[in-house]
């Protein structure tokens, strides 16, 4: 793990609700992007992602260019000094979301995301949870209100997924538009993603213009 020199930098932040895939591949997308990540996992992440995936706190981890410790509050990501383009947590479970719109925060994950409030920087947070009953929803207003933006992982099924990996890329890919980053795998409504086919070439007659 090294840091980036001079590259913007994006908070990623795992919590235990179901869909830790979501961080994990969201780790993978950025390595390439010019974007220095800090990651913070939460202890209930690491049993969902063994209940969940093959893979290991230890892997998940080393995709990232700087880990801070769950329970160290005096990482530098707690504070608004600390400058960064923000935060995304991926999933983000009720008791994450919870915390996070009341300001009463027990965690790094949580602290972060209420630094990066307080600082007005892009907080996304992809609550993973259905059904939501009335309190989960005023919550979720209580952060829009707040300036975070809700994006629940939904499936864009105009793209035409034919894998779970197709759908994961794509919602992760309309994340990062949030924050003005290019994965290169979006499939857009009415174009190509840029990994599709490009249109070819013009054809000019040898010797004709």
């Amino acid at each position: 793990m090294a840091e980036k020199s001079g590259c913007p930098r994006v908070i990623i932040g795992i919590s235990g609700a179901s869909g830790v895939i979501y961080g994990a591949r969201l780790l993978e997308l950025l390595r390439p992007l010019p974007v220095e990540t800090h990651l913070v996992v939460s202890r209930a992440a690491e049993v969902t992602l063994a209940l969940e995936t093959d893979l290991k706190p230890a892997v998940v981890r080393s995709r990232a260019d700087v880990v801070h410790a769950i329970g160290d509050l005096a990482a530098p990501i707690s504070s608004g000094s600390f400058r960064t383009l923000g935060m995304i947590v991926a999933p983000c479970s009720i008791r994450s979301m919870a915390e996070i719109a009341t300001g009463v925060t027990t965690t790094l994950l949580s602290r972060a995301a209420d630094v990066v409030l307080k600082e007005r920087r892009r907080l996304v947070l992809l609550v993973r949870e259905t059904p939501l009953h009335t309190g989960h929803l005023r919550t979720m207003t209580a952060l829009s209100e707040m300036g975070a933006v809700i994006a629940p992982p939904v499936p864009a099924f105009y793209a035409k997924p034919q894998t779970l990996a197709e759908i994961i890329d794509q919602t992760l890919g309309r994340v990062l538009d949030l924050f003005g980053l290019e994965t290169g795998g979006v499939k857009r409504w009415g174009e190509p993603s840029a990994r599709e086919h490009r249109p070819p070439r013009s054809k000019l007659r040898r010797g004709k213009v």
